[in-house]
C-alpha cells in the first residue's frame, strides 16, 4: 500500500510552447501509466488546476518509498522533467506522505514541536 506520493507540479505555459507542453503532458500520463501497469507505482493523478495564479496542475505519483525512489532516478522520468523545464515555468518535484507516511512521520513533528518553547 501506497505510503509516498511524489508530486510534479507546474505554473503557466511558456508562451510560443504550448503545443510542446501538450506533448510533454501525453508523454508524461503514458509514462506514468506504463509504470501503474507494470506495477512500480500504485497510482497516479493528473489534476488541472482552475485559473489562480499560483499553480496550473499537478501529478501525483502514489507508492511506496522504494517505487518512488525508484522513478526519480529513472532516466525516462528525469527526461520528461527536463523537458517539462523547457516548456512550463516553475516546474517542482516534491515527495510527501499518505496513509501510512502518515503515521510514521506526523509522531516526528510532533516530537519537534515538544522541544521548541510555545508562545503564549
Amino acid at each position: 500500500m501506497a505510503d509516498r506520493v511524489l508530486m510534479i507540479s507546474w505554473g503557466q505555459p511558456v508562451r510560443g510552447r504550448e503545443q510542446h507542453g501538450l506533448e510533454v503532458l501525453g508523454e508524461a500520463t503514458a509514462f506514468y501509466g506504463e509504470l501503474q501497469d507494470a506495477g512500480r507505482i500504485e497510482s497516479f493523478d493528473v489534476i488541472l488546476m482552475g485559473p489562480n495564479g499560483l499553480m496550473d496542475g499537478c501529478m501525483l505519483l502514489r507508492g511506496t518509498h522504494a517505487q518512488l525512489d525508484a522513478v526519480a532516478e529513472d532516466l525516462r522520468f528525469r527526461r520528461l522533467i527536463i523537458d517539462a523545464q523547457l516548456v512550463v515555468d516553475d516546474v517542482v518535484v516534491i515527495e510527501g506522505f499518505v496513509g501510512e507516511g502518515i503515521e510514521q512521520t506526523l509522531p516526528l513533528y510532533a516530537d519537534a514541536v515538544g522541544r521548541v518553547p510555545q508562545m503564549a
